[in-house]
This record gives C-alpha cells, structure tokens and sequence, in this order.
C-alpha cells in the first residue's frame, strides 16, 4: 500500500513538473547562461584620447588619421573629420562594394565585363581599354588596385548596378551605413567634380573594411605585372606598375590606394603590418608625392613604437560551449566571428581584460553562424571593443515530448 502511495505522489509531481515545463517550453526561448572570461574586440573604438590627439606630430597635410585595423581604434588625427576631395582614394569604396557583390553572391570574379563607350571614355590613369573589350571582374578590380584605372571602375560600376548613376548611390548609401557622416560620392573614380568629398576619418572606416577581402592582398602587393588588353585578335600585353610606392620603401607596407588631382593634392590611405599589429594611415591634400609618402611613413613609425596588438582567439575559435534545451543538438559552441584581437599601449598588454556573455533569448531554429552571444573586451574597467559571437552548427527545435524526457532525466 504504501508503495503505491509513494507511485502516485510521484506520478503526481512529475505531472506538475510537466505543465511547469510545457508553460516554460513554449513561453521561454532559453536558459540564461552565466558570463565567462575570454577574448577579443573587433568594434570601432572612437575618438581618440587626449594623449593621442597630443602626440608629438604636426604634419605636412591637410588632413590626416591613423587607427588599428583590426579594431578602428584611432591612434592619431589631423583635421580628420574635415571635408576635402580624396581624388583616387574615391576607389577604395568603389573596389569595397564590387567585393562585397562577390561575397553576396550577386556577381563572380570570373564574370566578364564589357567596356562601354562611357567606361572608355574616361582620362587620367586608366588601362586605355577599347570600346566593346571584355575582360574578367578580377582583372577590372586588378586594374583598380595597381594602376588605379579610371576606366576599370566605370565598366565595373555599370556591370554591378546597370549604370554608374546607380552605383554611385548605391556608394553613399554604404557609406551611411558605415558611419561614414563626412562624405558625399558623385562618381566611382575620383575625377574632379563638385560636391564630391569625404575626410580622412572616413577613408579610414571604409580603407579598414576593404583590407578584410583577401583578394585585396595580391593586388595591393604586386609591383608590376602584365596584361592582355585589346579587342579580339589585336590583343597587346599591357604593364601595370603599382601607383603606391610605399610598398616598396617601407617595411611591411600592404596597400592600399594613392590619389592625385590638382584639386585635391596627393593622398594616400595606406596599410601595413608588423606582427600582429595592423595600422593604417591616411593623409589628404599633400603637396608633393614625396611628401605624402613621408608623412603616412611618419604615422606608421609612431603607432608601431608605441602601440600593439595581441592575437587572442582566432576567428572561428571555440570559445564556450553552449546548452540548449529545446535544441538538437543538445549543445552548441559559440565561436568568435573575427580574430579576436586586444590592441594596448606597448607595456600594457596584461591590463587587457576579456569576457563573454550569451544571449538570453537564442531563438530556435539557429541557423549556423547566427549570433548567439558578444565577446567584450576591456582595458582596465573601460570597456574598449566587442565582436559576436555565432554558432558553430544548425539547431533545429525538438518537440515537447523530448523536451520533457530530457528534464525528467536530469531530474532523476
């Protein structure tokens, strides 16, 4: 008797338990989950501090910023946010939005690209393409990249969107998004037109994103090469020479784009790494072609000896194991989006503190590479950056039913 007694008290509470758990199964997304120490920071940093703004530099421009490439901190700036014509710096967003229609997959780099009468028609530096000549996207943005190739842009523009008008808009409105308050895009290459500007600041923000496709790597850093250009059957080889010397003078130099109109003087948005430490820099309206090169050298030098970054997680790392309840798998790991990064002052990098926190409210079905947490990063108790965290796998939503056995067996 009092064995069935105890069975019924027990059928009975685990009847209980099974509404408690239907309520929490269909009201609750989740369980929360306790925050953890790690790595990482991939966020943009913002204005620089006193210290920076005070550094020991004046220089022979208009306009100038240094920052780190792999979170945006900004080390240094000269009339950063100030308006000025970037001339051929302008393709840098032209290259970034053709990358990321390849990234989309709205368009390949195998794809062939007709060169209009427009496209041809245009001056400056250019790859002197004929009317009705086909060449690969790669090759377009190849022709970019080196010999900065007016040409090349208004083909590339006009097979992306139809016509380089909309292009163009399709230029600010990435470069709203970007945060990128300073500019106004009116064509794709940088040529001389009014109301056409940006600042150094904000050739930074979009110079930073366009370093993230690796493509960009090979272009950047070659110093010549040769091409096929002509129409069919009258095909000649072409040299391309890059335009940015500084990869050749300066240790570590990777890119990125030069620019020159008599309106604009001579700029430059350049990159380059030493050990895990990326910067970039970006000067405006300098004088001479020396000059320009000499005082983006000059940043260079200062956010080297001065600053640097410690890999911490690279991206796709596991970073912490994850139970989802109602989930199948039963357990995800979330893993850093990016390469996770701290970026400190030389003789600071034990300061760097790191933690990561889950969402509360995971919605299943996850697809894999959804954001499941942040990983935030501090420097001391300032909090300095954050990227996402994602799921490494799909996770589909179980039944109730298995749901509840899972509970009862943890239960028991």
């Amino acid at each position: 008797m009092r064995k069935n007694i105890k069975k019924l008290i027990c059928f009975a509470c685990i009847l209980s338990l099974c509404g408690i758990m239907g309520v929490k199964y269909f009201s609750n997304p989740q369980e929360p989950v306790t925050l953890e120490t790690v790595s990482a920071s991939l966020e943009d940093q913002g204005a620089p501090s006193e210290e920076q703004k005070n550094a020991n530099l004046k220089l022979n421009v208009k306009a100038a910023v240094l920052i780190d490439a792999d979170t945006g901190k900004v080390l240094f700036e000269q009339d950063a946010h100030k308006e000025l014509p970037p001339a051929s710096v302008t393709k840098v967003m032209t290259m970034l939005l053709a990358l990321e229609a390849v990234e989309d997959g709205k368009v390949k780099l195998s794809d062939k690209v007709t060169v209009s009468e427009r496209a041809a028609s245009m001056g400056g530096s250019q790859m002197y393409m004929e009317i009705g000549e086909v060449h690969t996207l790669e090759e377009m943005l190849e022709g970019i990249a080196i010999v900065s190739a007016n040409d090349a842009c208004v083909a590339v523009s006009e097979y992306i969107a139809g016509s380089e008008e909309v292009f163009v808009e399709k230029m600010n409105q990435r470069a709203k998004e970007l945060g990128m308050r300073d500019t106004h895009f009116v064509n794709t290459n940088g040529l001389p037109v009014a109301e056409h500007y940006t600042s150094a600041y904000d050739i930074g923000l979009m110079s930073r994103l366009l370093l993230k496709h690796e493509h960009t790597q090979k272009w950047f850093n070659t110093w010549q090469t040769t091409i096929k250009v002509g129409l069919p059957g009258k095909e000649k080889d072409f040299g391309l020479t890059n335009t940015n010397k500084l990869i050749k003078q300066y240790p570590g130099a990777n890119g990125i784009k030069t620019g020159f109109t008599q309106d604009a003087g001579f700029c430059l948005s350049a990159s380059a790494t030493k050990e895990d430490t990326t910067l970039i820099a970006v000067v405006l309206g300098a004088q001479t072609s020396k000059i320009r090169f000499e005082e983006v050298s000059k940043l260079l030098n200062y956010g080297f000896a001065n600053y640097s970054s410690v890999t911490l997680a690279d991206q796709g790392q596991k970073i912490k194991k994850v139970t989802l309840d109602k989930g199948e798998p039963y357990t995800i790991n979330a893993v850093a989006k990016e390469k996770a990064t701290a970026f400190v002052k030389k003789g600071e990098e034990k300061k760097a503190k790191f933690k990561a926190s889950i969402d509360k409210n995971i919605k299943l079905p996850l697809k894999k590479g959804a954001k499941v947490g942040t990983l935030n990063v501090y420097c001391g108790k300032e909090k300095v950056g954050s990227c996402e965290l994602v799921s490494d796998r799909k996770v589909e939503k179980v039944s109730f039913v298995t749901y509840y056995i899972r509970k009862i067996k943890n239960l028991f």
